[in-house]
C-alpha cells in the first residue's frame, strides 16, 4: 500500500515481473485472442492516477482504462456509494420496474445536456449499446433508414455500431455483411486536411463534400436518419473537429431534417474541460451517446435526446441490465465530483500539459502534431514533418518504452498516442508524465 500512496511511478522489478509473467501465460490459454494488449501490465489495485501491478510496481496511469476512470481509480466517494447501494439493492431492471436513483440520474443528465428543450434519457451498459440505441431511435423517429459517419471514426463493435465504425479494417474483417445504407465521408483533419491536402480548409472542404458530392451523387438527404460524429475522434487520433465544422454540420442537419448524433462516449463527462466536447462549439445535438467516464469504471451508458425525439412506444427498445442501481450510484457520485472539482481540473491540467508540450514539434523531428482539449490530448508521430509520412512503428516503440519507465499510455489511430489520464491529476503528475514521454520520444529518435 505504501508504494501506491506516492504520486509518481515506482518500479521494483524488471517488466513484466515474475507474477505478471505467470498470469499473462494463463490468460493466453483461456481468454479471447481478439483482445489487444500493448504491453504486459497485470493490474492488482489502483488509487487516483496510480496503478499497482501484481509484483508491487507502481505506474502512473495516463490511459484511465481507456478514458473511463474519470474520478481516478477507486475514489473513496465512488466506492462508498457503490458499497452503500450494493447493500440495499443490486438489481431490479428499470425497464420493468421503478427505483429512485434511476430517475435521479436521468434528471441530472437531462439538466447538464445542452439546449433549452426538455430531455429524455435511455440507459444501457456500454458505449456500443448507446450507439445502437441511438441508431434505432433515429430510424424510429425520422422514418428514414440511412446514416452517415466519418472515416477514422469508432462507434463500437456490435453489428450496427460497427457499420458506422471506419477506424481499422481488422475490426470489420471476416464479419460478413454489415448494415446497408451507411455512408462515410472525410473527417475535418486540421493536420492533414480532408483529403490529405489543404488542412487550413478542412472544415469547408468536408462540408462541401457532404452537400456537393455525397448528397448529390450517393444518398438523398431526405433518406438520411442521422449523422454520427465524434466531436473529438478517439481512434482517429484524438483529432478535434473544428468549431466551425460542428456548427456547419448542425446547420446542414437542421436544413434537411437529419438528426445530429454526438458520440461523446470518450469525449464527454468533463474530459475536455466542459461536460461535453460539443459544448466547445455551442451546438445542440439531437442525441448524445454517453458511456466510459459516466460511472468511474462501473458499466453504464446512456443516450440523452431532445424529448420530442424520444417518441418510441413501450417495448420498442429496452435493456435488462441498463441503469443498474449500483452503476447508477457510482454515476451520481461521479457527477458530483466532476461538478465540484474535476471538470475545472481537467481544463486547468489540459491547458498546463498542452503548454508544456507545445514545442515538441520544434524539438522532436518525429512529432508531427500536438492537439486536444482538456485531458484528451493527442500526439501524432511522423517519419518526416514535411511529407507527414506516418510512423506507426515509432509510435508503438514510444508506448512500449513509456510502460518500461512506469507510464501507461495507449495509441490512438494509426500513428498517434492519447493522453487521457484520470481528471484528478495534479501538476506534479503531469510534469512527471511529460518528462517520461519526452525521454521516450528522444530515445525513439536516436534509434532511427
Amino acid at each position: 500500500m505504501q508504494a501506491i500512496e506516492a504520486k509518481l511511478p515506482h518500479l521494483i522489478t524488471a517488466l513484466p515481473g515474475p507474477k505478471a509473467k505467470q498470469l499473462v501465460e494463463r490468460d493466453h490459454r483461456v481468454l479471447s485472442p481478439s483482445y489487444t494488449r500493448d504491453y504486459p501490465l497485470v493490474a492488482k489495485k489502483g488509487h487516483g492516477a496510480l496503478i499497482e501491478d501484481v509484483d508491487g510496481n507502481t505506474f502512473l496511469d495516463f490511459a484511465a482504462g481507456i478514458a473511463v476512470v474519470s474520478t481516478g481509480h477507486c475514489h473513496p466517494q465512488v466506492v462508498a456509494a457503490i458499497q452503500k447501494q450494493a447493500a440495499e439493492l443490486i438489481h431490479m431492471s428499470g425497464t420493468d420496474f421503478y427505483y429512485p436513483n434511476l430517475v435521479e440520474l436521468a434528471e441530472k443528465l437531462a439538466s447538464i445536456a445542452p439546449g433549452k428543450e426538455a430531455k429524455r434519457v435511455y440507459f444501457g451498459n456500454s458505449g456500443t449499446e448507446a450507439v445502437e440505441a441511438a441508431m434505432k431511435l433515429a430510424r424510429y423517429h425520422t422514418k428514414r433508414e440511412k446514416f452517415i459517419a466519418f472515416y477514422g471514426c469508432f462507434h463500437g463493435r456490435t453489428i450496427g455500431s460497427l457499420s458506422l465504425t471506419a477506424s481499422k479494417a481488422v475490426q470489420r474483417k471476416s464479419f460478413g455483411s454489415l448494415l446497408s445504407g451507411v455512408f462515410h465521408m472525410p473527417y475535418p483533419n486540421t493536420y492533414r486536411g480532408g483529403y490529405g491536402v489543404r488542412p487550413e480548409h478542412a472544415s469547408a472542404d468536408c462540408l462541401a463534400y457532404l452537400e456537393g458530392e455525397l448528397f448529390k451523387r450517393i444518398v438523398d438527404p431526405e433518406d438520411v436518419a442521422g449523422i454520427f460524429i465524434e466531436p473529438i475522434q478517439g481512434e482517429g487520433g484524438y483529432m478535434p473537429a473544428p468549431i466551425e465544422f460542428l456548427q456547419g454540420l448542425e446547420r446542414v442537419c437542421r436544413k434537411h431534417g437529419i438528426l445530429l448524433v454526438a458520440d461523446e462516449v470518450q469525449s464527454g463527462m468533463g474530459r475536455t474541460g466542459k461536460w461535453w466536447a460539443s459544448d466547445h462549439a455551442g451546438i445542440e445535438p439531437d442525441i448524445i451517446t454517453v458511456a466510459k467516464g459516466i460511472a468511474s469504471g462501473m458499466p453504464l451508458s446512456a443516450i440523452i435526446t431532445r424529448a420530442s425525439i424520444m417518441n418510441w412506444k413501450p417495448g420498442a427498445h429496452a435493456s435488462t441490465f441498463g441503469g443498474n442501481p449500483v452503476s447508477i450510484a457510482a454515476a451520481l457520485a461521479t457527477i458530483d465530483l466532476l461538478e465540484r472539482s474535476y471538470i475545472s481540473n481537467a481544463a486547468r491540467m489540459g491547458e498546463f500539459i498542452l503548454k508544456q508540450i507545445a514545442d515538441w514539434r520544434e524539438r522532436h523531428k518525429i512529432v508531427g502534431d500536438v492537439r486536444g482539449k482538456g485531458l484528451m490530448i493527442g500526439v501524432e508521430f511522423v517519419l518526416d514533418q514535411k511529407t507527414k509520412e506516418k510512423a506507426p512503428e515509432l509510435r508503438n516503440r514510444v508506448v512500449q518504452m513509456a510502460f518500461e519507465k512506469g507510464l501507461l499510455i495507449l495509441g490512438a489511430g494509426e500513428n498517434s498516442i492519447r493522453l487521457a489520464p484520470p481528471l484528478v491529476i495534479d501538476e506534479e503528475q503531469a510534469e512527471g508524465a511529460i518528462r517520461i514521454l519526452d525521454a521516450c520520444i528522444s530515445e525513439a529518435e536516436r534509434s532511427m
